[in-house]
């Protein structure tokens, strides 16, 4: 397609979603703050490295960043053209959308969250679930640059939405990740064998995605591959918190859940993947999870 695209950012997921790009439009633009990655991604998949000056003057901006305030600070330093879609990607917070979204109308652009899910795998494939808060004309114009690596794609509401979605999905997986440690733990005490008793789960009402995919392609086998660092899902714990706090909302499990992934992060390296969290647990009861 003819439109100009850029991609602000190529960490573990934005470097596998840029990726993409190529197959379905001409010029792709990427930018790193590391430029030698953006150098590198041009050899990899024929996009073409740009500065920041540049790349933010696309049609469709994308930017995966490590918070929102990085993000605020390049499109306030650099807003985009008139009539652009900036798309961001980061696990960010639903204020500095709506905050982003403001700013980026009096420039006549248009700013949409859509944090992504599906670790680098679903990036990798190009099958990640994107969910999307903004103008509905503004994501209906940036659909065809989002399908590229997009398995399931929802608009879910105004500014902010996407992020507060990205937010609270982190924190129910951060909520199965604790309790099926425990649960786990409390099976191999007993003389289970956990890898039967895995099987089992799955086949029954038990099971969720870490049960299916964390725990035994990360923990039972102690590998722990560093995809989703702990810091970043420590993040969005508060996040969610914090959103259910403005709506004045009572959360006893959310609240612990949060505490306790904070803990693991405090007392983790900061390389950890978001799995090691189940250290935490594994040294107060001397009791290996494998």
């Amino acid at each position: 397609m003819s439109i100009s695209i850029a991609f602000i950012g190529l960490g573990a997921m934005g470097y596998r979603m840029a990726s993409h790009l190529p197959k379905s439009f001409e010029q792709v633009l990427v930018w790193n703050r590391n430029f030698a990655k953006a150098e590198q991604h041009a050899s990899e998949y024929s996009t073409q490295a740009v500065d920041i000056e540049t790349a933010t003057q696309a049609d469709i901006i994308f930017s995966c960043l490590p918070t929102s305030v990085e993000v605020e600070a390049i499109i306030t330093q650099y807003p985009p053209k008139s009539g652009a879609i900036w798309v961001d990607c980061t696990s960010g917070v639903p204020e500095s959308a709506v905050k982003m979204a403001k700013f980026l109308q009096e420039h006549g652009a248009y700013f949409l969250d859509a944090p992504v899910s599906g670790q680098t795998i679903g990036a990798e494939k190009g099958t990640l679930t994107v969910m999307i808060g903004g103008d509905t004309k503004a994501f209906e114009q940036a659909y065809s640059a989002i399908e590229p690596f997009g398995g399931l794609i929802k608009h879910v509401g105004d500014s902010g939405a996407g992020f507060a979605v990205k937010a609270v999905n982190n924190m129910l997986l951060a909520a199965n990740l604790w309790a099926t440690a425990e649960g786990f733990t409390t099976l191999k005490a007993n003389g289970v064998d956990l890898n039967n008793a895995l099987e089992c789960i799955n086949a029954s009402s038990g099971k969720s995605a870490v049960t299916e995919m964390v725990l035994p392609q990360r923990i039972l086998n102690r590998e722990f591959p560093l995809t989703f660092a702990l810091p970043l899902l420590a993040k969005d714990t508060g996040i969610a918190i914090s959103l259910a706090q403005q709506a004045k909302l009572p959360t006893p499990l959310l609240s612990l859940t949060q505490n306790l992934i904070q803990t693991a992060n405090l007392t983790s390296d900061a390389e950890s993947d978001f799995s090691s969290a189940v250290k935490l647990y594994e040294s107060w009861t001397n009791i290996k999870i494998e």
